[in-house]
């Protein structure tokens, strides 16, 4: 127990208060807005986009590019989100939950190929010194960027994808020493499996209902 609690707190002994504090706010309002998400709540979009606003500066400061790029396009993401997720028409959600097409998956392996290469592209030009972790970023930043679009158009397979990545990226931030962001992607990965669970139910439902 005394060992698990110093992995936690060795990364933030030489922290300043400023970015403890920074990182705790991201925490908190990225597991709220996973809550949101998972009840189809449009407070998923400003939660998340503070969120995410925050880690980038927290990552560029870290020097991990790659997961700051994708975190630049989550915020850009989450005001488009924010936006298809609030159109009504006659009080009903313009974009209701539903499954990905044939065309719209090879889309999304289209999207990932792409964010693949320009993560990679990214750390070539920074002059990165490549490492394995590095590479396991690139290909989880194609999964995230994939599920981010799938995420607001209400897609539920974006759900599989935010699942497969985080178990992944829990790994790969406790490795790098980031604690706190691994516990973070830790409780992610519960709370999009139960966010799974909840949208089969409820595209069950609606579909009856039709």
């Amino acid at each position: 127990m005394e060992q698990l609690l110093d992995f936690f707190i060795d990364a933030y002994r030489q922290a300043p208060a400023w970015q403890i504090v920074l990182e705790a706010i991201a925490f908190f309002l990225g597991i709220a807005s996973v809550v949101y998400a998972k009840r189809v709540n449009i407070w998923v979009y400003p939660t998340g986009l503070i969120s995410t606003v925050i880690t980038v500066y927290l990552l560029y400061v870290a020097g991990y590019f790659g997961d700051m790029m994708m975190n630049v396009y989550y915020s850009a993401m989450s005001i488009y989100g924010w936006w298809n997720w609030a159109r009504m028409k006659d009080d009903k959600p313009v974009v209701p939950i539903s499954r990905t097409t044939v065309g719209e998956r090879r889309t999304g392996f289209v999207m990932f190929l792409i964010t693949a290469v320009v993560t990679y592209a990214v750390y070539r030009l920074a002059d990165y010194d490549m490492q394995p972790e590095n590479y396991i970023d690139v290909i989880t930043s194609g999964v995230f960027f994939t599920a981010m679009w799938f995420m607001a158009n209400k897609k539920i397979e974006h759900w599989t994808l935010w699942i497969v990545a985080n178990v992944v990226t829990v790994p790969l931030y406790a490795y790098r020493g980031l604690g706190m962001l691994s516990l973070q992607y830790l409780i992610f990965t519960i709370l999009a499996i139960q966010g799974l669970i909840a949208w089969k139910k409820a595209l069950s439902n609606n579909t009856q209902t039709a």
